[in-house]
């Protein structure tokens, strides 16, 4: 019963890092490149995420040799910013966009870049499963044209692009 449960426990751990079918994660990456803020463009929503706005990623080398993430947005209706810290850790070989992060203990979830420009100014993101989808950006807005390539890609990959939130960044410090 213990190997059992043990068993089950790992299946449950590796599912939630895993990726999903069809999305491949970049496999030039650079993390030293992709630490420092990034404003929140678009996502898929959930309740971690319900109602805030003017969201931006802080990612930071930790001292283990991981990535702090500290999540910030702003909630309207209470009038107060949110914040959440994290750590993530790169999953396999360093030059490969897929990272594990974990804001709740022990356990993890998928942090997949499926696509980076090369000047590190636009990302694309997934979770272990269709239904975790964002686009970040180095600045508050972007052009009209990474929103369209972003929603085009991301429904030919199978998200559900129709139930996507596009963040209200104004006022962003």
């Amino acid at each position: 019963m213990q190997r059992l449960l043990l068993l089950c426990g790992l299946v449950l751990l590796t599912a939630c890092t895993g990726i999903p079918e069809g999305v491949e994660p970049i496999d030039d990456f650079e993390l030293q490149r992709y630490l420092g803020r990034w404003y929140e463009i678009a996502r898929l929503d959930h309740s971690f995420e319900r109602g805030l706005s003017r969201v931006t990623a802080e990612y930071s080398l930790r001292d283990d040799g991981g990535v702090r993430v500290v999540n910030r947005g702003y909630n309207e209706q209470k009038g107060a910013w949110q914040d959440a810290e994290g750590k993530a850790y790169l999953v396999g070989a360093p030059n490969v966009g897929h990272l594990k992060v974990s804001f709740f203990g022990p356990f993890y979830g998928s942090y997949i870049i499926f696509e980076l420009d090369d000047d590190y100014r636009y990302s694309m993101i997934s979770g272990p499963d269709r239904s975790y989808l964002w686009l970040l950006s180095r600045t508050p807005t972007v052009p009209d044209g990474v929103k369209q390539r972003f929603v085009s890609r991301a429904a030919a990959l199978g998200f559900d692009t129709g139930a996507l939130i596009f963040v209200d960044q104004s006022q962003t410090r």
